[in-house]
């Protein structure tokens, strides 16, 4: 029996080189940039980028990653290490990482992947994105594959589906949610990250579905395949069900939220305001779209989510740290790369959307 030689790759998002404002000026452009973030014509785009955008937010940003910055570097880049050499510990393929933005860079991954595999014929990339959205697994996946195209890399790419509603997954959220529900509290809110509506209906597949059927979420569809908030709503309830936490003590909201257009509601900032007055005193948060805490957990929920929640009235702002380095994320990771989940299904690069 012959055995393919095979390399790991495990993409996330990035994270600017420090937290100087021209490195985060570089990072934002090239976040910002992209078409499947924010998605109008390439001058138009660029105009409300480097015109606007940038210039104005660029500072401020380097004060929130100045106030989350470990010594070691950029939190989401010192776990995404650690998760690989935990990974590595459970597999026998080279495991890599790659940032969609930033360094390091896809190619950079799969150069390394090359010397350390001879003869290499398949990478198996894993973007670390739950749920599926054009400004998180499409984005990576599509990069990842336009490299390997211009680059003409001579393995096959393949690519591990969006897990929101894996067992394995969903085992490991839930367990790492769980010490958190032993003290006293009133209500969890599960925080997902913010996508404008637009987004959700461009990978509509057939346009007549999302955010038009009424209770679309919860209407079978072949459009839930790509439905950012299908897919939230899915994991929040059977992460909800498997915990056994009742229906009025749990909710969910989106967070993020960029520019003036109508983005997924309800929308976490003025949530966290409005809960204290309705009897909602102590509360547990956690933000599933992240595997790795970052600016996004980090800062704007644990520090100006807290500061406006107790502000309001609150008592008590609990944060979840996200998964992280949890065993059971680790062990679900390496069994869906050694395909030791039979339910899991990997997908060939040229027949990913």
């Amino acid at each position: 029996m012959t055995t393919t030689k095979k390399g790991i790759v495990l993409m996330n998002l990035g994270s600017p080189d420090s937290t100087s404002v021209k490195d985060v000026r570089r990072y934002l452009n090239e976040f910002l940039m992209d078409e499947r973030v924010i998605d109008m014509n390439w001058l138009a785009r660029t105009l409300l980028v480097r015109g606007i955008i940038v210039p104005f937010r660029a500072p401020k940003s380097a004060h929130a990653y100045q106030a989350i910055w470990w010594k070691e570097g950029s939190p989401l880049m010192v776990l995404t290490k650690q998760l690989q050499q935990a990974v590595q510990q459970q597999v026998e393929e080279p495991v890599v990482i790659a940032m969609r933005y930033g360094n390091p860079t896809p190619q950079a991954a799969f150069d390394e992947l090359m010397v350390k595999v001879p003869g290499l014929e398949e990478v198996i990339a894993v973007p670390l994105y739950p749920h599926y959205a054009m400004s998180s697994y499409e984005t990576a996946v599509e990069y990842a594959k336009e490299v390997h195209s211009r680059k003409k890399y001579p393995f096959k790419l393949t690519f591990i589906e969006p897990f929101y509603n894996e067992s394995h997954y969903l085992h490991a959220l839930s367990e790492s949610i769980k010490p958190y529900l032993q003290q006293e509290y009133d209500h969890i809110l599960f925080s997902y990250h913010g996508i404008p509506e637009r987004h959700v209906h461009k990978t509509d597949p057939g346009g007549k579905h999302c955010l038009q059927v009424n209770d679309c979420c919860n209407v079978a569809s072949e459009a839930h395949k790509f439905c950012y908030r299908h897919q939230c709503l899915t994991t929040t309830k059977l992460v909800a069900a498997e915990l056994e936490i009742p229906e009025h003590k749990y909710s969910f909201s989106f967070q993020s939220r960029l520019g003036r257009d109508e983005w997924l509601k309800p929308y976490t900032a003025p949530l966290l305001e409005v809960l204290p007055s309705q009897g909602i005193k102590k509360l547990v948060i956690v933000c599933p779209a992240f595997v790795s805490d970052c600016l996004e957990t980090l800062e704007e929920i644990a520090m100006q989510g807290k500061e406006s929640f107790l502000a309001a009235g609150g008592e008590s702002f609990t944060l979840i740290p996200c998964l992280n380095l949890h065993p059971l994320w680790v062990q679900a990771l390496a069994g869906w790369v050694k395909q030791d989940t039979q339910s899991w299904e990997r997908t060939v690069a040229d027949s990913v959307r």
